[in-house]
């Protein structure tokens, strides 16, 4: 791997003379340079060249973290710096009755409460190999404006307040160690407007802020599906956030650069275009693959990945894909009410996903303090339990002509994931790895019978149906043989002391 980072104290930064001094001019110019020196260029025909990395394409689970400093209220969700500020919100009132007025103890006030003083990249990276995922997506920094990680654009960020640690540096040093990708997401845009209903009433957020104040513009908030919404960004803000996001695939390296939703404003087109070219190009001279995952059509299509948030396709796509979705229904952060998910429901949803050309990122909130949950650490042992003995049907898997057979539906479109999915003992799940299918049933029945009808006995008049030749079938994770026989039904499968409430996978092999 090519590194030219310097390593002290715990940190990650640029080698002396890597990069200038930090001024916004300095950092534009470098930008214009990269890119003119780079293959790629900054328009949709250049980086609709960018291919979909090998690493991304095999690794299909990864973990998304969501912490900062609104881990310290733990109320309502990761929006409390803004919804603190909308006068009548659960938020405002429950901020009003917890911490008084707004004026007397804005969001920044929790700043000094973010201390972290448990937070261990070692031990949170460990748990995460133990579940299995082979990336990590840590949230640089989130529409509240705190960045966490060490920066020379802002002095609001976690290595010079509250914890005063290079969070992502340390978690990216630990990723290395242990194998696993290292990607960060940026939700900065959003603090265009995130801040802004803090001057409707009488608040410490003023008209005085200016750039690099914490709470700088604060604008008006408008509608958000409006792709030219008003107030439109000014340069001086859409500038500051390239040149954030230029810093942060800098100084990290990071090979997958996640945004968020507000960046189809129209607006940010041109911004889009050269952070992808930028990023694109350092990939190069780095030697390394690397991916920019987006939602809502910003990208132009073919030229970044497809993300769903909280919500899946119904089909298999002749594209790669990701999801990323939280433990937790109600919320990405954690909070003292979260409502977890069973890790069975996450496990049925990986399958589906894998099986459909998809990626999940699944989101953990860690506690203020640096902790992670005992619901969260339960679930995530639980995924990493499965994939340790059915892994071999996940990673490095392809689609295979059948996505998927059964009765029930998968919902389309995001935001559907709050609805817990109940599945059949008839709903199948295909991928292929190398020499083998496998075959996941999503509800196995205590009885150990089954019957796949996409492997159903063909005669060659019924092409292109499935006309191949079955040598075994294995169970995955028992110690049993299956007993199992053709017909002109289905593949029929009998097992008698497979027993578990999460998908079995049948290891099939072909002729």
């Amino acid at each position: 791997m090519t590194d030219s980072r310097a390593r002290g104290n715990g940190k990650i930064w640029p080698s002396k003379g890597e990069l200038p001094m930090y001024s916004k001019k300095a950092y534009l110019q470098q930008i214009e340079d990269v890119i003119a020196r780079g293959p790629y260029r900054d328009n949709w025909d250049s980086l609709s060249q960018h291919r979909t990395p090998k690493w991304f394409r095999d690794a299909k689970f990864g973990i998304f973290i969501h912490w900062g400093v609104y881990s310290v209220p733990a109320f309502g969700n990761e929006w409390y710096s803004r919804n603190m500020y909308i006068q009548g919100s659960p938020e405002f009132r429950h901020h009003q009755q917890v911490y008084g007025s707004q004026k007397d103890f804005g969001y920044k006030d929790f700043i000094p409460m973010f201390k972290a003083e448990n937070f261990d990249a070692s031990a949170w990276t460990d748990l995460f190999r133990k579940a299995g995922a082979r990336y990590v997506v840590p949230v640089a920094e989130h529409h509240d404006g705190f960045q966490m990680y060490r920066s020379d654009i802002s002095h609001w960020n976690a290595y010079e307040m509250g914890p005063k640690r290079d969070v992502l540096g340390e978690l990216t040093q630990e990723m290395e160690k242990k194998g696993l990708i290292n990607g960060a997401s940026t939700h900065r845009i959003e603090h265009w407007f995130f801040m802004g209903h803090g001057k409707d009433f009488e608040s410490d957020i003023t008209e005085a802020e200016k750039e690099g104040d914490f709470y700088w513009p604060a604008m008006p908030e408008g509608d958000h599906q409006d792709l030219f919404s008003e107030p439109v960004p000014t340069k001086d803000f859409l500038e500051d956030w390239m040149v954030r996001t230029c810093e942060l695939i800098d100084r990290y390296q990071i090979k997958e650069l996640y945004f968020d939703w507000w960046i189809q404003h129209s607006s940010a087109k041109p911004y889009l275009q050269k952070i992808a070219a930028y990023y694109y190009n350092r990939a190069v001279e780095w030697n390394e693959e690397v991916l920019i995952a987006y939602k809502h059509d910003a990208f132009m299509f073919g030229t970044a990945l497809v993300d769903i948030e909280r919500g899946q396709f119904a089909n298999v796509q002749p594209f790669y894909w990701q999801t990323d979705t939280a433990i937790a229904k109600n919320s990405w952060c954690y909070t003292e009410n979260n409502d977890f998910k069973k890790a069975k429901d996450i496990i049925c949803d990986l399958a589906d996903v894998v099986s459909k050309n998809g990626n999940l990122l699944l989101n953990v909130g860690p506690k203020a303090d640096g902790t992670i949950s005992a619901e969260d650490t339960a679930v995530l042992l639980e995924i990493g339990e499965w994939l340790e003995a059915n892994g071999e049907a996940i990673y490095g898997s392809h689609v295979w002509r059948t996505a998927a057979e059964g009765p029930t539906m998968v919902e389309e479109g995001q935001f559907t994931d709050r609805k817990d999915k109940v599945f059949t003992k008839e709903d199948f799940r295909f991928t292929v790895n190398g020499s083998h299918l496998y075959a996941m049933c999503l509800n196995y029945p205590h009885d150990g019978h089954i019957s796949i009808k996409s492997l159903a006995e063909q005669d060659a008049s019924c092409l292109p149906k499935f006309h191949g030749i079955i040598d075994a079938v294995d169970v995955l994770g028992f110690e049993e043989t299956p007993v199992w026989k053709r017909t002109e039904n289905g593949l029929e499968i009998e097992t008698r002391n497979v027993r578990t409430d999460k998908p079995v996978v049948f290891k099939i092999t072909m002729r």
